[in-house]
């Protein structure tokens, strides 16, 4: 197969040259989305027989729209543990989002004006993560976790703990309108996070900042030969997983009808399952689209499962937190194996 280099690094030793993973359909195969398609099918069907309601039209439409908003917010985590990085502050951006944009609204703005609004801020807590990890050089989990703290502050303090209600039809009909297409509905919420999805599907695998992006999280030396700036490269990915956060933060929001301060409180752990279930590697250079997306719906399946099962809460926290330590060894050790 032939070799991808990156633009520039012709003069670059040939033993430092960034090179993106082979993508031949051998690799295809091995791929760890299909260990999830996989897992999705035996437990739809292990729930389908153990409970009566799991395959309910009105149940999977509940699963469809409710992993919608969590796999976007999946999608800007995959970004960021791509480049070897992590956002502990997804869900307090999340909470964060929908109350900007919630109170944008009540003060009059227009719903699209009130979005935008939600999105900067957003945007700008991604930034402000980026520029403490890359020119600071703090460690992402202590940075990520400062910002949640400040980002679930922000949204107690801006209200004094008052959810906002009463949020226009406009708006709320991005979390609970469907489209019909034919024989099938589906909510809106589910074809946005398609689009999102194909937005960076088509970033990582078809530009080449999608293989400065791989390469960053890879060999980020390779890049500083051929003269990329890597700061500015991580300032603008924790920027968009900022964005992507946000932005499934409000189709949160929209869908329950209420910003609430104290919403998405634990998400961080959704989302950072959700996205190394699918295929990214905290040891970085590895992920996509599609593995976040399929992660995300595997996460809503087993949580929706475990509801159905009648599993205590407190469970179902360590349930997850079981899943993020296996799949976390399992890359462990297959990363080794590869090195030998």
């Amino acid at each position: 197969m032939e070799k991808v280099v990156l633009p520039g690094a012709a003069e670059a030793a040939p033993a430092q040259r960034p090179q993106l993973p082979r993508l031949g359909w051998r690799n295809l195969v091995r791929r760890q989305e299909l260990v999830v398609v996989a897992l999705l099918l035996l437990g739809s069907a292990f729930l389908s027989l153990q409970t009566e309601s799991f395959l309910t039209e009105r149940n999977l439409l509940n699963i469809t729209r409710n992993f919608s908003w969590i796999a976007i917010a999946t999608l800007g985590q995959c970004l960021i543990i791509i480049i070897r990085g992590i956002d502990l502050s997804a869900g307090a951006v999340m909470a964060l989002a929908g109350l900007v944009s919630g109170l944008c609204m009540q003060a009059g703005l227009p719903v699209p004006l009130a979005i935008l609004a939600g999105l900067v801020s957003g945007s700008a807590i991604g930034f402000a993560n980026g520029m403490l990890v890359a020119r600071v050089g703090l460690p992402p989990l202590l940075v990520t976790l400062a910002t949640m703290g400040i980002a679930r502050g922000l949204t107690l303090g801006l209200t004094e703990g008052t959810p906002v209600r009463e949020l226009p039809p406009a708006f709320r009909s991005l979390g609970q309108a469907e489209v019909s297409l034919g024989l099938v509905s589906l909510p809106l919420s589910f074809i946005c996070m398609v689009l999102m999805g194909l937005l960076v599907w088509l970033l990582l695998q078809r530009t080449v900042l999608g293989r400065y992006i791989y390469t960053l999280g890879n060999n980020e030396r390779a890049l500083l030969v051929v003269g990329v700036p890597t700061h500015r490269l991580k300032v603008l990915v924790y920027t968009l997983g900022g964005m992507l956060t946000a932005l499934g933060g409000m189709l949160m929001t929209a869908q329950v009808g209420v910003a609430a301060p104290t919403a998405a409180i634990g998400y961080e752990l959704d989302i950072i399952a959700a996205a190394v279930i699918g295929g990214a590697s905290f040891f970085g250079g590895e992920g996509g689209a599609g593995g976040a997306i399929l992660g995300a719906a595997l996460m809503q399946v087993l949580r929706t499962g475990l509801v159905l099962l009648g599993v205590p809460v407190q469970w179902q926290a360590v349930a997850l937190g079981a899943m993020i330590l296996l799949v976390t060894l399992l890359d462990a050790w297959r990363r080794r194996r590869v090195g030998r």
